[in-house]
């Protein structure tokens, strides 16, 4: 069993940052890919970053690509999601979730979900 707690999230003025951190806790954290996906108002959840299990390897949604930033810090069973140059549309509830298997770009490649944390970007 995995749990995973999301912080960081906030009210921001558009160009602004933040960071969201995801602490997990219960397996071996650092065996396993972890990544970053939102949900918006009346909208399906979305791919927003990923992250290997080493570190070695990201991906992003072309929607965020050059203003989001994702790392993990094995050592402290962290990930974190850097957001820079934040905009209105990027106002979403965001979750982090961890993938068991080799795959882990998109949403059903999940096993366990936080519960999100709530990112308001205001224009």
């Amino acid at each position: 069993q995995v749990q995973l707690v999301e912080s960081g999230g906030g009210l921001v003025q558009a160009g602004g940052s933040l960071r969201l951190s995801c602490a997990a806790s219960g397996r071996t954290f650092s065996s396993y890919a972890m990544g970053w996906f939102r949900q918006a108002p009346g909208k399906e959840r979305e791919f927003v970053a990923a992250i290997s299990w080493s570190g070695g390897s990201t991906a992003y949604a072309d929607s965020v690509k050059g203003r989001f930033t994702i790392s993990r810090d094995n050592a402290k069973n962290t990930v974190y999601l850097q957001m820079n140059s934040l905009k209105p549309e990027d106002t979403a509830v965001y979750y982090c979730a961890v993938a068991l298997g080799p795959a882990y770009l998109r949403e059903y490649e999940y096993d366990y979900w936080g519960q999100g944390t709530q990112v308001t970007v205001s224009s």
